[in-house]
């Protein structure tokens, strides 16, 4: 934490800002956040913004397995990723997975499923609305965090700006009715409004 939050971050990066949109942290819930996935950096920026520092929680993220190999995956798994073949997902996985969820621990999907640097227009993967459709078997409810992150180079570089907004949060339970498409819209709709604040936070 120290390293990453408070020398990583601060040195390479100019300005720093978490814009909260009237969003309070969600008690009594089990929580997954969300967020747009513009760059390597978003993991690290999503720990200051949401992590132990704050919440008193880590953040455990959910990677595509490719990413968690070599010194990379090294790294990664330090600042608590964990990986799923997005394809063919294990069942100790989605148990895994699932267990945290019901543990009320702060998991990390990331909807677009890879960096998406150009902001292109991706459909959402499914498995975050089956995901939390399968844990609420174990818990009442959860609540889906939409998250925005920006920076003011589309590459982030020394010296650059980065923002992250938080959408509006969409809660699941027994009750929720919407099909995957209209979930994965909702979402969608959600993360881009977010978005759009940050990049004009940071100039773009």
């Amino acid at each position: 934490m120290f390293v990453t939050q408070d020398l990583v971050l601060k040195f390479f990066f100019s300005k720093k800002k978490v814009i909260k949109n009237d969003f309070s942290i969600p008690t009594n819930t089990s929580i997954i956040l969300a967020p747009t996935h513009r760059s390597r950096w978003d993991g690290l920026i999503l720990t200051m913004a949401m992590g132990r520092r704050v919440t008193r929680k880590d953040c455990r993220f959910m990677v595509t397995k490719s990413e968690m190999k070599g010194i990379q995956g090294w790294f990664l798994k330090r600042l608590g990723c964990f990986s799923i073949n997005q394809l063919s997902p294990s069942t100790s996985t989605l148990r895994y997975a699932i267990d945290l969820i019901e543990k009320r621990e702060q998991l990390v999907v990331f909807p677009e499923g890879k960096i998406n640097k150009y902001s292109k227009k991706l459909g959402l993967k499914e498995g975050l609305f089956r995901l939390a459709k399968l844990a609420t078997k174990k818990t009442d409810s959860i609540t889906i965090v939409p998250i925005g992150i920006a920076y003011s180079n589309i590459s982030p570089k020394f010296r650059s700006e980065f923002c992250l907004s938080f959408g509006q949060p969409i809660l699941i339970n027994d009750s929720l009715r919407l099909t995957i498409k209209e979930f994965n819209n909702l979402l969608h709709e959600k993360m881009i409004k977010a978005e759009k604040i940050a990049l004009h936070n940071v100039g773009r």
